[in-house]
């Protein structure tokens, strides 16, 4: 990300409204390799190649924020990786992260891993430290330090069902577990600070958080993702959870969340509503059904139709309602940023 477009993002962020409308995108490993022509195992195993698909990105959308920007990872086995998890390659498809825990009563002898020797950290570090020189040749920083949320992190290491369970049967050790891995979150996001000062805000992703109901958000959601949003003096807090947000949108403001993306399964109205005019929205396109699947006069169409209701232009970055999926195509995103060029200026 240059720091021009960091500046247009926080100044949008925190409700300036901008001179053009914002369009980004959060782009990682189910997106690019396909779209670069590439397999996913040559995305992750060559730095080289990790660069040149990421700058072929930026360099074909020049006016879209790419977020986080460069962003150096390994799919959802980069954390797992730390506390020892077995990790399962594929050619075409995203890894995966076996167990390491079999009863949540295990959680107490978790060690809090080290993210300057443990698991895949330290590669994720060295590839941007190895790249950082050509990265702001280009005329961007590293600005982002990003990490999984604890409660995606404990259903790794332990699986989705028996972890939800844990919560309710055993809240003890579950909260155990959540502070380890909180702990471990902290120093992961203030190690990313230490090796790239350039870095001024944070990206935490979490899923399960849309899994919970509203006690369980308080007691197991809430307090640790604030404690991981503090743990640097962050200009911007953007939060990624594209389940089910009708339970944890009204928190965002009590986490520390400037910048939410959420599913396309809630409106844009629902969510302002839900987490208040101070929460900058990023979406909300449907990133498969829509942007994926769709024609380019579909895709136009659609993102109409999406401006149009909403009706609001602050604090928003138009995107769709998740990550960037597999299998978009350059007609389709370009279809999507002239559209949103064209009709967000109508709302005033």
């Amino acid at each position: 990300m240059t720091n021009d477009q960091w500046d247009i993002l926080l100044r949008t962020v925190h409700g300036e409204k901008p001179q053009k409308p914002v369009t980004g995108f959060i782009i990682d490993s189910p997106w690019i390799p396909g779209w670069a022509n590439i397999s996913t195992l040559q995305f992750y195993s060559s730095e080289q190649i990790w660069f040149e698909a990421n700058k072929k990105a930026i360099e074909t959308f020049p006016e879209i924020l790419f977020l986080p920007g460069f962003w150096s990872e390994f799919g959802m086995c980069t954390e797992p990786s730390a506390f020892g998890a077995k990790l399962v390659w594929n050619e075409f498809n995203l890894p995966h992260a076996d167990k390491v825990i079999y009863d949540i009563s295990d959680a107490a002898g978790l060690k809090i891993p080290n993210p300057k020797t443990d698991g895949l950290l330290p590669f994720i570090i060295q590839r941007l430290a190895n790249y950082e020189t050509p990265i702001r040749q280009m005329g961007h920083d590293i600005k982002f330090a990003v990490a999984r949320g604890p409660l995606n992190i404990a259903s790794f290491l332990m699986g989705t069902t028996e972890f939800m369970m844990a919560l309710m049967m055993d809240p003890e050790n579950a909260h155990k577990l959540l502070e380890t891995i909180t702990r471990f979150s902290i120093d992961w996001i203030q190690y990313q600070k230490e090796k790239f000062p350039s870095i001024e805000g944070i990206l935490l992703l979490d899923d399960i958080v849309g899994f919970i109901g509203d006690d369980e958000c308080k007691e197991f959601a809430v307090p640790y993702i604030q404690r991981i949003f503090s743990a640097i003096d962050s200009k911007l807090n953007f939060f990624h959870n594209d389940a089910q947000g009708l339970i944890s949108t009204p928190y965002l403001k009590e986490m520390g969340v400037s910048l939410f993306n959420f599913s396309f399964e809630h409106s844009m109205k629902e969510i302002r509503e839900l987490a208040g005019p101070e929460v900058a929205l990023i979406g909300n396109l449907p990133p498969r059904d829509v942007l994926m699947a769709k024609t380019p006069e579909q895709v136009r169409e659609e993102t109409r139709k999406m401006v149009l209701e909403f009706g609001d232009p602050n604090r928003v970055i138009w995107s769709c309602g998740g990550g960037m999926p597999q299998n978009v195509s350059t007609e389709n995103i370009q279809a999507f940023k002239e559209t949103i060029d064209e009709v967000v200026p109508q709302l005033g």
